[in-house]
């Protein structure tokens, strides 16, 4: 099961941001440590289980396997990864 990254690089204090998320917690929480992520950077909402990630991380994601998901060219794609992340973050998945 994939890793996923999105294309939503949001601008915060002077860096580029996106969103690492995952099928299963356990692939998530994996490749943030690949990624030399700490735990304590895990955001568990319910808004979704994800990792904020800067440009520069996403590209290492990326080069790691993670898949890229296009907010503009896979929006069905995007908002099942979401629905999966909003139920990690709700203790409802894996």
């Amino acid at each position: 099961m994939p890793v996923y990254v999105d294309d939503a690089v949001h601008l915060w204090r002077g860096q580029r941001w996106a969103h690492l998320m995952a099928d299963t917690l356990g692939e998530l929480h994996a490749m943030a440590d690949r990624l030399g992520i700490p735990r304590r950077a895990f955001q568990n909402k319910t808004s979704g289980a994800h990792y904020d990630v800067t440009a520069e991380l996403r590209a290492r994601a990326i080069a790691l396997g993670a898949v890229p998901i296009s907010r503009h060219r896979d929006r069905a794609q995007v908002r099942a990864v979401i629905a999966r992340a909003k139920a990690q973050g709700r203790g409802e998945a894996p």
